[in-house]
């Protein structure tokens, strides 16, 4: 069969333009590629730790595989809506978060719609929404890279959007918004517009004291609102896809529940992100570890002439001379994979996980090797 064959014909216009997901090489394809055993994976904001036993144990327990899974996960659900005091109709359990951001996009998202998000951001807020047909409005952070709440506020007025999409702790930077700035994009949303609150990196945030509750700003603006968290960063279940939305009001659940596909969370999963939730030894051990080796890479980055962010994520996001994806490509020979950013304006910068301590220590030297060969 020929590979000339033309089809683009049959695609959505709006999906013609978007480029491929960044989700980077496998340890298997660069084991293969480059001929490298030790590899630092450090480009998909991944926890260093692998599973916690109390979720092994309960992935054991885990039968009646012929079957399908509970559709509504209403066991997790029960759990969830307990824990954030909020009804279990509101919640939806996706394929992760991402399964997520791409039923809202399906369900809420018509042609020539307005749609708001920050950049930069996670490249999912942007290109779903615009294989929908969004008309996107760009809210930059400021040249220091913090969120510029005098233009976005005056935008969410001005332009009155049907989505804004928003992350804090933001992704890829790492920087968050208080408790006041939380309230001033709920008090300069209107009720037409749907605010969506993608809080991937809750967990990592959470127990810093200007951190703010922000399910409470948002249940108590009576606005409608969306609220995403996901399994797959500090709970250590990546692999097996699982994240969460509290939907307000509850009707917008039910739209949600119409399009995504039935049986879109697995058994294992529904069991692991339970087991996974009551580890609260487990998740705090991991919040410890990144806070102690977050502040210790930032440091060796300084040390290296660099100027990292200031993250609440379990990342840093800072920029060199070099092209973000030809350095990427160097690291990648030394078996360190990291994330080139692709946003236009932010071709020099890269994203890095917290891994583990071997990994950080690898990245850090063979970064060190690279920056002082070409100074030279």
């Amino acid at each position: 069969m020929s590979s000339a064959l033309s089809v683009d014909h049959l695609v959505n216009k709006n999906v013609m333009g978007l480029g491929a997901y960044n989700s980077g090489l496998s340890v298997e394809e660069l084991k293969k590629k480059y001929q490298v055993e030790k590899i630092a994976k450090l480009a998909s904001n991944e926890n260093p730790f692998p599973t916690s036993a109390a979720v092994l144990k309960a992935l054991l327990g885990a039968d009646n595989l012929s079957h399908y899974p509970d559709p509504y996960c209403k066991v997790l659900s029960a759990v969830l809506a307990q824990d954030l005091d909020v009804s279990e109709d509101s919640i939806v359990v996706g394929n992760g978060s991402e399964d997520l951001l791409s039923i809202i996009s399906r369900v809420f998202v018509e042609v020539g719609d307005k749609v708001m998000t920050v950049v930069p951001s996670f490249g999912l807020h942007i290109s779903y929404p615009v294989a929908c047909g969004a008309n996107m409005l760009i809210a930059h952070l400021t040249d220091d890279l913090e969120f510029d709440l005098d233009k976005i506020t005056t935008m969410l007025r001005t332009e009155n959007p049907k989505l804004f999409f928003i992350a804090s702790p933001c992704n890829p930077v790492g920087c968050s918004l208080n408790s006041i700035e939380v309230q001033l994009i709920i008090d300069s949303v209107s009720h037409e517009t749907l605010l969506i609150f993608d809080e991937a990196y809750y967990e990592y945030a959470k127990d810093d004291e200007d951190y703010p509750d922000v399910l409470s700003l948002l249940k108590a603006s009576g606005k409608p609102f969306v609220l995403l968290r996901t399994f797959s960063k500090a709970y250590s279940l990546a692999g097996l896809r699982i994240g969460y939305g509290v939907f307000y009001p509850t009707a917008l659940a039910g739209y949600v529940h119409k399009l995504r596909t039935p049986f879109n969370v697995n058994r294992y999963a529904q069991k692991a992100a339970i087991a996974a939730f009551h580890d609260h030894e487990n998740l705090e051990k991991t919040i410890a570890w990144n806070n102690v080796e977050r502040e210790k890479m930032a440091s060796e980055l300084i040390h290296l002439g660099l100027s990292p962010k200031s993250s609440k994520g379990n990342y840093l996001f800072f920029a060199t001379d070099w092209n973000g994806v030809e350095l990427a490509q160097r690291l990648l020979s030394y078996g360190v994979i990291v994330k080139p950013w692709l946003e236009e304006g932010y071709e020099e910068y890269i994203r890095v996980s917290i891994g583990a301590k071997e990994e950080n220590e690898q990245f850090i030297d063979c970064l060190s090797k690279i920056l002082k060969a070409s100074a030279k």
